[in-house]
């Protein structure tokens, strides 16, 4: 009984992370930060290979 009641623990734990991971990309989206993380990660790219 306790290995049961430590597995729904687990999968709702996983579940609640899962949930505030999907709620931060959408609060980053809405407040318009996909376009600057694009945009430092194109940076870096192109720094680290030597073109920019």
């Amino acid at each position: 009984m306790k290995h049961s009641t430590s597995a729904w623990r687990l999968k709702a734990i996983r579940l609640l992370l899962f949930a505030v991971s999907v709620i931060f990309i959408l609060a980053g989206w809405h407040r318009g930060e996909i376009r600057t993380v694009l945009i430092k990660a194109t940076r870096i790219c192109l720094e680290c290979i030597g073109i920019g």
